[in-house]
C-alpha cells in the first residue's frame, strides 16, 4: 500500500492585497513539518502541490526543512476554489456583510453558508461549479494514488483536501465546508492506497507543533 500525506500550505496572508503569498509563519510551519519528517525518516517518492503560489511556496519550504529536493508536479485539482470570486458572485446584487475579505470572523462565517449555497446550485455565475470543482479534486486524487510510488507529498488547501476526505468517506456535501473550516495551516491528511481501493488514515495531523499554545498553531 502507497501513503499520501497531503498536506494544506502554511499561513498565507489573510486580509493583505494578495492573499496567495505565504506569511513568515507559513515558512516556519512547512520548515517545522519538513524537520519532523526527517527525524521520522519519511521521504516522498512522488511531490506535488496545485496552481497557487502559496502551496508552492510551502512544499519548497517543506523539502528546506527535510534538507531535500525534488521535482513536483502542478496539478489543478489541487487548486483552492476561488472564496473571494464566490463570495462576490453571492453578493452580486446584495449588500456584503462587512468586514467580509478582511475581518476572519465574518468572512469564514459568511464562507459557510455562500459554500452550502453553491454545493445546491443557489449561486449565479459562480466562478466555478461545484460538480466541476468535487471533479477536478477526484482527478487530482487518481494522479496523486496512481501506480509507482509508496510515499507522496502534495500540498493543497483546506478546500480540496477537505472534498478529497468528504468524497472518500462518502460523507455529504455539508461535511466538506465542515472539516475546511476546522483544518489546520500545514496541517497533514494521511490516505493509504492501493490499485483499486483507498482509505482515510488522518486528518488534520499537525505533529510539528510542541505545545497546544504554539505560535505557529494557526487556522488562516
Amino acid at each position: 500500500m502507497g501513503t499520501l500525506y497531503l498536506i494544506r500550505h502554511g499561513q498565507a496572508s489573510f486580509g493583505a492585497a494578495d492573499y496567495d503569498v505565504l506569511s513568515e509563519t507559513g515558512h516556519a510551519q512547512a520548515n517545522a513539518l519538513g524537520r519532523w519528517f526527517a527525524a521520522q525518516g519519511i521521504a516522498p517518492d512522488r511531490l506535488a502541490h496545485g496552481g497557487l503560489r502559496r502551496q508552492r511556496e510551502t512544499l519548497e519550504s517543506i523539502l528546506k526543512g527535510m534538507g531535500s529536493g525534488g521535482e513536483p508536479d502542478s496539478h489543478p485539482g489541487l487548486s483552492e476554489f476561488d472564496f473571494k470570486a464566490l463570495l462576490d458572485a453571492r453578493f452580486a446584487e446584495a449588500p456584503a456583510p462587512q468586514g467580509l475579505h478582511d475581518d476572519r470572523r465574518s468572512h469564514f462565517r459568511t464562507l459557510r453558508d455562500t459554500v452550502l449555497m453553491w454545493q445546491r446550485g443557489e449561486i449565479l455565475n459562480p466562478p466555478e461549479t461545484w460538480e466541476s470543482f468535487t471533479s477536478r479534486v477526484e482527478a487530482a486524487r487518481a494522479h496523486l494514488m496512481r501506480e509507482g510510488a509508496e510515499t507522496v507529498f502534495a500540498v493543497s488547501s483546506g478546500g480540496a483536501i477537505s472534498q478529497m476526505i468528504a468524497a472518500t468517506l462518502g460523507a455529504p456535501g455539508q461535511a466538506q465546508i465542515e472539516l475546511q473550516l476546522q483544518t489546520r495551516n500545514c496541517a497533514v491528511a494521511r490516505f493509504v492506497f492501493g490499485r483499486n481501493r483507498h482509505f482515510l488514515n488522518g486528518f488534520n495531523e499537525t505533529p510539528f507543533l510542541t505545545s497546544p499554545d504554539d505560535p505557529l498553531l494557526t487556522y488562516s
